[in-house]
């Protein structure tokens, strides 16, 4: 394979409940709040899921991309897939097939050995994808966005401890898996309940039609659990549980798998 799927990104109204709620049902906390979303008019927190991340991000003034896109999906949910490319040949000729597929580039830029693609949501079926490169190449380990190496210290995989698919929404999911699947020279395959989906390194990108009347994006993350009980106890307590294999977090929801 050729990218590890290595930071999902939420979008809320407010930071502080959503961190609150990853805390106390799925174990995890904040390892790093990036200054330099400000420019974005963000403020973020990344929560480690084993060696990859969920990030959240909150509009902190009006008028941003971010806010915008709360708008138009009605509240809290998903807005971005970070992959992680295997090397800086695989993200340029990404970036060579996104530009002859007509995929406008929304932000492009490199931090330190850090090197990232953000691709236009309204190109890429209702959710970001960026396609980013590090020279350091350690896609368990160093990762800019979370401070490096710093988010080491704040892995707990008592609860759950991976993410393992990301699933998009879409009103024509086959047009769309071959579009990513184009785009990231990924082979479109079916799971064994006939899904459509492209396998990464480290999990699989799922595209379904519309489950419900947000529209098309990022709509649920599956997850591994370690301790299904101490969740399912922690997500009633917070009114979270949507059943035993389900539970409703920023307006994603996530299977337990």
């Amino acid at each position: 394979m050729s990218f590890t799927i290595r930071q999902i990104c939420l979008v809320a109204e407010k930071l502080q409940p959503v961190i609150e709620d990853f805390y106390h049902v799925f174990g995890i906390e904040n390892c790093y709040s990036d200054p330099q979303v400000e420019f974005f008019g963000l403020e973020n927190a990344l929560l480690p899921v084993g060696s990859d991340f969920i990030e959240i991000v909150s509009p902190i003034r009006d008028n941003t991309p971010a806010g915008r896109y709360l708008e138009r999906r009605h509240g809290n949910g998903g807005y971005m897939v970070l992959l992680q490319a295997d090397s800086e040949e695989i993200q340029a000729s990404s970036l060579t097939r996104a530009k002859e597929m007509g995929i406008r580039v929304a932000f492009q830029g490199t931090l330190e050995t850090y090197h990232l693609i953000q691709l236009h949501p309204a190109d890429t079926g209702g959710s970001f994808l960026q396609i980013d490169w590090d020279s350091q190449n350690e896609h368990h380990g160093y990762w800019y966005n979370a401070g490096g190496n710093r988010w080491k210290e704040y892995v707990k995989k008592d609860v759950i401890s991976a993410i393992t698919v990301v699933e998009i929404q879409a009103e024509q999911p086959f047009l769309l898996a071959q579009r990513w699947g184009e785009l990231l020279d990924v082979p479109v395959t079916n799971n064994k309940k006939g899904d459509l989906e492209l396998t990464l390194n480290n999990g699989a990108i799922r595209f379904v039609t519309l489950q419900d009347e947000r529209g098309e994006g990022l709509s649920v993350i599956d997850v591994k659990v370690v301790n299904r009980e101490k969740l399912l106890i922690s997500a009633d307590d917070r009114s979270l549980t949507l059943s035993e294999s389900q539970v409703l977090i920023c307006g994603i929801r996530f299977n337990l798998v």
